[in-house]
């Protein structure tokens, strides 16, 4: 539908959400509502088209992931209806269903993801992350007592901005450079860290610097978690940092930017061998029950 300006809305919902899968979905959202499609061919080429589209808007992982489960959960039912306006009508509902679904879990998150911390507790955290911000939150209100170091995750330096949000909420809180992760690892107790995408290996993609802090967690036999939406689950199966998309790995601000390969890649793959364990909406996962998990996500 050329009239829909899809960077318009997904930089609206995005300025309200600023959540970059929850934007991607609303955007979806509102162009299956405005779209003026006929057939059940051209509707779901159209939302593929929008897909694509978005991918090229935002290039985060968890945009692609998110989108790619909405349109395999909306579709599945496709087939039973003949008539187009009901079908159209039964892909709005799931629509619906599927964003309350993903608002609701993601809520869900934080109180699972919080029994992981106990009173005492010294975590190291890794630039900034929604999840793990709103994980440290739901801790605090359990009244539980527990000190936190973070990263100041260059390039762009993210982990500043969860120092001064942690330290608003009265949390004891300290930032380090990157280059301390390993001269404070001995003090801690558990890594926490978020995650732009989960595999199929059941590792992640996530901020730079976070499979150096995973290496140097796993050599001082540290716990080492990721807390993550099950909406990052996506069907990658990268084997190396080479195998991660070049798309994923550099960021553009806008069409104009030219990304050098000279750069800093913005994230990175940490193995599953890595991980202790994957904190999700879905509960507590090991590294190996992604694979089953993505399977029920796409069916």
């Amino acid at each position: 539908m050329d009239s829909f300006d899809l960077r318009q809305h997904y930089e609206r919902f995005y300025s309200e959400e600023q959540t970059s899968a929850i934007a991607a979905l609303k955007t979806l959202i509102e162009f299956l509502n405005k779209d003026r499609s006929n057939t059940a061919i051209e509707l779901t080429k159209n939302i593929r088209h929008a897909i694509e589209e978005l991918k090229k808007i935002d290039c985060r992982i968890e945009v692609e992931s998110v989108a790619e489960i909405y349109f395999r959960f909306i579709t599945l039912s496709s087939s039973k209806f003949d008539e187009f306006n009901a079908l159209k009508g039964e892909l709005t509902r799931r629509s619906e269903v599927y964003l309350r679904k993903v608002l609701e879990n993601r809520l869900r998150l934080p109180v699972i993801a919080q029994n992981f911390i106990t009173d005492d507790s010294i975590i190291l955290i890794h630039s900034y992350s929604r999840a793990v911000y709103y994980t440290l939150k739901a801790a605090m209100k359990k009244n539980k007592r527990f000190t936190v170091y973070v990263t100041e995750s260059g390039p762009d330096y993210n982990g500043n901005e969860m120092f001064e949000k942690l330290k608003q909420e009265g949390c004891d809180v300290t930032l380090i450079l990157d280059s301390a992760m390993g001269y404070i690892m001995e003090r801690v107790d558990l890594v926490l860290v978020g995650a732009e995408g989960v595999t199929e290996s059941g590792g992640i993609i996530n901020k730079i610097g976070t499979y150096q802090l995973a290496i140097c967690a796993k050599a001082h036999n540290k716990a080492f978690y990721a807390v993550t939406e099950s909406y990052k689950f996506i069907r990658r199966y990268p084997l190396s940092q080479c195998d991660i998309p070049e798309h994923l790995r550099w960021r553009k601000k806008s069409d104009n930017d030219v990304i050098s390969h000279a750069s800093h890649s913005m994230v990175d793959y940490t193995p599953p061998n890595y991980i202790t364990l994957l904190l999700t909406d879905l509960g507590p996962l090991t590294t190996a029950a992604v694979c089953d998990m993505l399977v029920q996500l796409y069916t």
